[in-house]
């Protein structure tokens, strides 16, 4: 039902994205060809141009079909002959039911859970894999705290990670990560957390129209049906790991101008310990 005719002709076309970047002096180039193929299907091409590859650049392409209760992904990368298969599923009331239907209000249990598995088989180097993995999210109905949770394995390599993620606040989430290996019994545990900085609404002065004056009272006030959004400002993101290695990162924006600084910290170096430190700017008008 997607399809629109007139006139005996389709008269809707096909979204198409295009994206390019050059990195200088590096010489670097990325480039991206994204078309929506039907509501459901999505095809994405991405391509890299670097000498320091092999054979000077890959391309992967990616075939994404999504219905909502359910999605898969078929790709194909240069690099090594990759082939993959991924698919998602999501348990509990299908998305496309909720859209004819509102969804229930009496149900205490507001989540989500989903399963998924990949795989994937190189082609040049005769090698493939297997993982599984399973998700746990909170739905926006329900009236607590918003959390994920996931979890993934790879039976082949033996390794074990895990996320848990919790929007404490409106404007602050936490996070966590802790990666396990069944064969090595190495482990490694991540904090991380994001603090959104919002810009404060500045409220105009509002005069008295000149009947309000004459009558001696104020003009009513009315409100917008449509609060406006908050605009961000800006966000500082932050992690830390056992070994304790420590990675800054704010993001913000002056006007046209978006700005990215980050660095690397490293405590256990107290002679250097600021091992990097990075300056990302861009421009839109």
């Amino acid at each position: 039902m997607w399809e629109q005719w007139q006139g005996g002709k389709r008269i809707d076309k096909r979204d198409t994205l295009l994206y390019g970047r050059l990195y200088l002096p590096q010489s670097i180039l990325e480039a991206l060809y994204l078309r929506r193929i039907s509501p459901t299907q999505q095809l994405k091409l991405s391509a890299v141009s670097d000498s320091r590859l092999r054979n000077g650049g890959t391309i992967l392409a990616l075939h994404q079909y999504d219905v909502g209760k359910y999605s898969a992904e078929t790709l194909y990368s240069t690099d090594g002959g990759l082939i993959g298969l991924r698919g998602l599923y999501n348990f509990g009331p299908d998305p496309r039911d909720e859209v004819m239907e509102p969804p229930r209000t009496d149900d205490r249990f507001y989540g989500r859970f989903s399963a998924g598995a990949e795989m994937y088989y190189g082609s040049l180097n005769k090698s493939g894999g297997v993982s599984f993995g399973g998700r746990f999210a909170t739905l926006p109905a329900h009236k607590g705290i918003p959390l994920t949770a996931t979890l993934t394995l790879n039976p082949l390599m033996g390794n074990l990670s895990t996320t848990y993620a919790v929007k404490a606040g409106k404007d602050l989430a936490l996070c966590s990560k802790f990666d396990f290996n069944v064969y090595s019994y190495e482990s490694d545990l991540m904090l991380g957390c994001e603090l959104w900085r919002m810009k404060a609404r500045v409220e105009k002065k509002r005069e008295r129209s000149m009947a309000a004056k004459l009558a001696w009272k104020l003009d009513e006030i009315v409100e917008p049906a449509v609060p406006e959004p908050e605009e961000v400002a800006g966000v500082l993101k932050a992690r830390i790991d056992q070994n304790w290695r420590i990675g800054l990162l704010w993001e913000g924006r002056i006007k046209e101008l978006m700005f990215t600084l980050g660095s690397s910290i490293d405590m256990r170096r107290r002679d250097q310990p600021f091992r990097v430190l990075g300056l990302e700017l861009q421009y839109s008008s």
